[in-house]
């Protein structure tokens, strides 16, 4: 069965609320009144009631009781508004590394990020950058570790993050956080049913769904398996990686950070592997001598908090 078979036909959008009704609602939920929270998402008391309304019976459940004495949510109001807190917080580091993308040639800073760290980790960063240096303006180069490099050597990044084992040559660097790789495959696979873990010679002897040569999550691999690593598809991101390994085209070595929700929610399952060690540094990267000064130095701080 594929990824989408037996799920509803109707899209998402129409399904889970907008961002603005959510934002009212938290502000509901902080403020204790319906009224309070209008004014601080500048719309009238009448049209929040309407928000909330039309909100509730998108959903099927009341999620405020509303009385003279203000607004109080609803057992099913607390639930809803905790995850609604993760969406807007989800959609903020969405907006901040959407808008790093934008305006590439009036940059301030330029980043380049190997595609885990760019999928992954960099959003928050560039966020929490925003927040100190709101007038800041970031452009992001994602690629692969090796793209990186040539980016930050020809002069055309300030600074960048890699997953590899290795530092390319001309770059100076500094560990900003470890990482490891598992092997993962769909729950309907055979090795969701084993055992006992898979041994080295196993995996390397089994055609995986694999990102390109110079990825980083590549590079550990080939090395763990002494370069016998087989490919089923080569894929140049992580998130292809992970969708072809959701569909049951078969296993994958993938980050740990790209895989949690996944694994949460059992389209994946994590398989043990022994007498391979899968463990990697995350640096961040810069042309030698040339230490990080200004903006970039921020960003580097801020990847170590």
């Amino acid at each position: 069965m594929s990824e989408t078979e037996g799920l509803p036909t109707e899209s998402l959008a129409h399904r889970v609320p907008d961002l603005a009704a959510l934002e009212l609602l938290l502000a509901v939920a902080r403020l204790g009144s319906l009224g309070a929270a209008a004014r601080e998402v500048g719309i009238t008391q009448p049209a929040a009631s309407s928000r909330i309304r039309s909100m509730e019976r998108q959903l099927g459940v009341a999620l405020v009781d509303r009385s003279p004495r203000g607004s109080r949510l609803t057992d099913a109001g607390a639930l809803v508004t905790d995850w609604a807190r993760r969406v807007v917080e989800a959609a903020a580091a969405f907006d901040a590394g959407a808008r790093a993308l934008r305006d590439r040639r009036d940059s301030r800073l330029r980043v380049a990020a190997s595609m885990t760290i760019a999928e992954y980790l960099l959003p928050g960063w560039l966020l929490a950058l925003h927040a100190e240096r709101p007038d800041t303006a970031v452009s992001l180069l994602a690629g692969n570790s090796a793209k990186v490099a040539e980016l930050l050597l020809a002069g055309e990044a300030d600074l960048g993050f890699v997953e590899g084992l290795t530092v390319p040559t001309g770059l100076d660097s500094t560990v900003i956080a470890r990482d490891r790789l598992i092997v993962v495959t769909a729950p309907a696979h055979p090795w969701a049913r084993r055992r006992r873990p898979l041994t080295a010679a196993e995996l390397a002897e089994t055609p995986l769904i694999l990102r390109e040569r110079g990825s980083g999550t590549r590079q550990v691999l080939d090395a763990a398996l002494g370069g016998l690593a087989r490919p089923l598809i080569e894929l140049s991101s992580t998130t292809a990686v992970k969708a072809s390994a959701v569909s049951g085209a078969g296993p994958s070595v993938l980050s740990e950070l790209a895989v949690g929700e996944e694994l949460g929610m059992r389209r994946l399952v994590s398989i043990p592997v022994e007498g391979v060690s899968l463990r990697r540094d995350l640096r961040a990267v810069w042309p030698t001598g040339h230490r990080p000064t200004g903006p970039a130095r921020e960003l580097l701080s801020l990847t170590r908090g």
